[in-house]
């Protein structure tokens, strides 16, 4: 039965490998085609790759492949703070581990909700991180026009009030697709965005790479089994 169950994990790791690598050569081609900064660059990364647990909750892959991935990419994050292997992702013009917490955030995750059966916990995670984080980034910069300060992190109402919205949306869907829709999905989701909204504002050195998909993973679940 294992030998029969071998070629089955090896495709569902080709898909999501092949996922990934079609992100990564969009980003590069974006970076080398058009006069795009690097923040945008860097989000089609963050969003793209994160994208990739929902095809891991779609696949139903085992634990040990996110964890793996996690691994791997966390040790390729920090040797790009040494090496340009990843200039696409790091040339944000600031001191930041946001990689490195990206990819430790996506394997805490999996190796926490995976095994109970619960995976749907580690998407509205990394979802919120990378739908919400990702869009109020964009948003921020392009039409941040009221910008205030945390602990010296410089973010914008526009920024915030998009995470927020993002983070509820995301919440919401997944929540509805896991366990039905309802009235307790949806106040579930608007904690979870409440407090992922704060999580984001704390940005020093990319913390909140790692903060906003931990919290509000653990947060959704913690709620779901309360209510």
């Amino acid at each position: 039965m294992a030998e029969l169950a071998l070629p089955s994990s090896f495709a569902k790791a080709a898909v999501v490998g092949l996922w990934l690598v079609a992100v990564g050569v969009a980003t590069e081609g974006v970076r080398r085609n058009t006069t795009a900064s690097p923040e945008i660059t860097r989000k089609i990364v963050h969003i793209g790759a994160g994208n990739a647990i929902v095809l891991a909750w779609w696949l139903q892959t085992p634990t040990w492949m996110g964890v793996a991935a996690s691994v791997v990419f966390s040790g390729v994050a920090l040797l790009s703070y040494r090496l340009p292997i990843l200039p696409g992702i790091n040339s944000v013009g600031r001191p930041s581990l946001g990689t490195f917490f990206y990819a430790i955030s996506i394997g805490v995750l999996t190796a926490l909700f995976w095994p109970i059966q619960h995976p749907e916990f580690a998407v509205i995670g990394v979802l919120t991180m990378t739908w919400g984080d990702g869009l109020a980034a964009l948003v921020g910069q392009a039409h941040g026009h009221h910008p205030y300060q945390v602990l010296g992190c410089s973010k914008s109402w526009e920024g915030s009030a998009t995470m927020l919205l993002v983070s509820f949306v995301v919440c919401t869907i997944v929540l509805g697709a896991a366990s039905g829709w309802g009235a307790a999905s949806l106040a579930v989701a608007a904690i979870v965005a409440l407090a992922a909204t704060g999580l984001e504002t704390l940005s020093i050195l990319g913390l909140d790479n790692l903060t906003v998909p931990l919290g509000s993973g653990l947060l959704a679940y913690g709620l779901v089994q309360w209510l």
